[in-house]
């Protein structure tokens, strides 16, 4: 399978027909590239914001609000642009007003044949904490597609391993992080949750990213890192676990999913860590033990180093 993850310059549509009509260009040239799947960043429905006046597009919880009308052609839209593409698409991500007038970070996985699945992300950073509006999701799902079980972790999300443990023993095979960071930091730590959530679970990690800068966003101001998919360092497969990475010059990042060479590292592979999992949880060790040096002769213990 062929992966199209998007390194996506931030753009500032005049019209929702303007983004559609940028979206449906790239998608083009990732079909003709042969792609099977694309994945787009997060946050990407707030590119869209760029269609409100200045004074709404410059205030976060405004902007949101603003974007509320067009969420059912934000969804038709990537309805379409599936279908027309024969391609599973997730659409970034949406904040998504809920009953209780707050917002969830929602992903939403657009097949080719209209289904779609979503997934809200479960932790908030704190940009999304301070808004005040947004809520964490409460549902972890996996989504069983023609490439076989995916599952999503929005951004901050992959940086926790006990959801990305729940999705591989759900029977994930491909993770989705969607992503969207201002620093070099951020980036940083984005990827190296992605890399260690790979090696983890013996399963392949994408990664899209927003790219460059949009001063008139608060949001999406700055952005930064890089596309990639990665894989568990084992034989087969890439020794550094990067399977293909994007440069800054590019929309996509092209991505060859090889799954008969997953399969063979979790049989044949110098490591088991799906298999050695429950050896961490072993009684004796899942609380640490404080070891306590022993007194010099005239001197007492000290109190805190007391098991």
């Amino acid at each position: 399978m062929r992966l199209a993850l998007a390194q996506w310059p931030v753009g500032q549509p005049a019209s929702l027909d303007d983004f559609a009509s940028r979206l449906r260009g790239a998608l083009g040239e990732a079909a003709q590239a042969g792609a099977h799947m694309a994945v787009f960043p997060e946050y990407l429905s707030l590119e869209l914001a760029a269609i409100f006046e200045p004074a709404v597009r410059a205030d976060f919880v405004r902007s949101i609000e603003a974007l509320q009308a067009y969420h059912g052609a934000w969804l038709a839209l990537f309805d379409t642009l599936a279908r027309e593409y024969a391609m599973t698409v997730l659409s970034g991500t949406f904040l998504l007003r809920q009953g209780n007038g707050r917002y969830r970070n929602r992903a939403c996985l657009h097949l080719p044949d209209g289904q779609r699945f979503t997934q809200d992300k479960l932790t908030l950073t704190g940009f999304e904490r301070a808004c005040g509006v947004i809520e964490a999701g409460d549902a972890l799902h996996v989504f069983d597609t023609a490439h076989g079980r995916i599952g999503v972790a929005i951004c901050y999300d992959s940086e926790f391993p006990l959801y990305a443990r729940a999705l591989r023993e759900a029977g994930v095979r491909l993770l989705l992080v969607p992503s969207c960071t201002d620093t070099p930091a951020g980036a940083t730590r984005v990827r190296v949750g992605c890399q260690a959530r790979a090696l983890e679970n013996q399963f392949f990690v994408a990664q899209s990213v927003t790219a460059g800068a949009a001063d008139w966003s608060p949001a999406l101001d700055t952005n930064t890192g890089y596309a990639a998919l990665y894989a568990p360092s084992d034989r087969g497969l890439p020794a550094d676990g990067v399977v293909a990475r994007g440069d800054g010059g590019t929309t996509w990042a092209m991505a060859d999913v090889d799954f008969a060479a997953l399969d063979e590292t979790l049989k044949n592979g110098q490591v088991a860590n799906v298999a050695d999992w429950d050896f961490q949880c072993r009684p004796c060790v899942t609380v640490a033990r404080v070891a306590c040096v022993a007194p010099s002769s005239g001197e007492q213990a000290d109190a805190g180093n007391q098991p």
